[in-house]
C-alpha cells in the first residue's frame, strides 16, 4: 500500500489548525497545542514563536497530528507528554497518578513555614509532588511520603531518584505502619463525592482511587484526622465547598487553631489545623 503524502505545514499553520481542532475539547486549546508541538520538536514553547515560519518535516506533522487526536479524545496533555511542571521541579506523570495542580502548591507553602529541621509527611503523595517540591525548597526538612498505591509510589520514587531529592517513600494506608511521629502532616487525599460528575479528561483518564471518597467525599479525610492524633500541624487540601465541613472535623478533634487558605480562583482550598 502506498504511503499517504502529508501536506507541508509551517509551525504557525500547524498550531492554528490544531487549535481549531481542540476548540470544543479543551478550555486552553492554544496552550495545549503549543505544549504538544514543543514536545514533538524537543524545544520550549517560546521557541515556537521564533520558529513560526519553519516548515515541519512530514514525520513531525504526522506525530503532532497523532498527539492532537489523543488530546481531542480528552487525554490530558500531561499524560501525553509524560511530565508536568510543579513549582520549581518537573515531575514524570502517567495514569498511575493524579496530575499535580496549581492549587496543591498551597500545601507546599504551608510546609515552607515549618521551623528549621522539622519533620513532615506528605500523605497520599501520588507523583511525589508536594514532598519533592518541599524538599527541593527546604532541604533542611526531614520529608517523608506515603501512598497506599504501589503504582503511585513507583512513580514518586522514580521522580525522587531523577531529581536527586532525599524523600523517604513508604507504602502505607495513610499513616498505618509508619512508626514515628511528625511535626506536620500535609495531604491531598481523595475528596470527590461518589456520583459527582467530573470533566471527561479527569473521569476517563485519572485514577478513580485517588479521586473518590464516599458519599460526601470526606471519608478518607476523616480517617486521616483520626490517624494524625496530636500532630502539631495538619494541612488538608479539600474540594471548593468542603472547607467548612473539614474545619468542623478538625475542631471536633480538639485542634486549637484552624485557618482556611484560598487558591488563586478564590476557593477555600486548604484547611490548616494547629495544636
Amino acid at each position: 500500500m502506498p504511503e499517504v503524502a502529508v501536506a507541508p505545514s509551517s509551525v504557525a499553520s500547524a498550531l492554528a489548525r490544531a487549535t481549531s481542532t481542540l476548540a470544543t475539547t479543551s478550555d486552553t486549546p492554544r496552550l495545549d497545542v503549543e505544549l504538544l508541538l514543543a514536545f514533538v520538536l524537543g524545544t520550549e514553547r517560546a521557541q515556537l514563536i521564533l520558529d513560526s515560519r519553519r516548515e515541519l518535516d512530514p514525520s513531525e506533522v504526522t506525530q503532532f497530528d497523532a498527539l492532537v487526536a489523543r488530546r481531542a479524545a480528552y487525554e490530558p496533555v500531561a499524560y501525553i507528554v509524560g511530565r508536568k511542571a510543579f513549582r520549581r521541579i518537573t515531575l514524570a506523570v502517567d495514569p498511575r497518578v493524579l496530575i499535580p495542580r496549581p492549587e496543591t502548591e498551597l500545601l507546599v507553602e504551608v510546609g515552607l513555614s515549618l521551623p528549621a529541621r522539622a519533620s513532615v509527611v506528605d500523605v497520599g503523595t501520588g507523583s511525589g509532588a508536594v514532598a519533592l517540591a518541599l524538599k527541593d525548597e527546604r532541604p533542611d526538612l526531614s520529608v517523608w511520603a506515603t501512598d497506599v498505591s504501589s503504582d503511585a509510589l513507583a512513580v514518586a520514587r522514580e521522580n525522587g531518584v531523577r531529581l536527586r531529592l532525599g524523600v523517604e517513600f513508604v507504602q502505607a494506608d495513610l499513616l498505618s505502619g509508619v512508626d514515628r511521629s511528625f511535626d506536620a502532616v500535609l495531604a491531598n487525599l481523595p475528596y470527590v463525592a461518589a456520583g459527582d460528575e467530573l470533566p471527561p479528561d479527569v473521569a476517563r483518564y485519572e485514577p478513580a482511587g485517588a479521586l473518590f471518597a464516599g458519599d460526601d467525599g470526606l471519608d478518607v479525610i476523616r480517617r486521616l484526622i483520626r490517624a494524625a492524633g496530636d500532630t502539631p500541624l495538619v494541612a488538608l487540601e479539600v474540594g471548593f465547598d468542603q472547607a467548612q465541613a473539614v474545619a468542623g472535623l478538625l475542631a471536633e478533634a480538639r485542634t486549637n487553631s484552624i485557618e482556611i487558605l484560598r487558591d488563586l480562583a478564590g476557593h477555600e482550598r486548604v484547611v490548616v489545623g494547629r495544636r
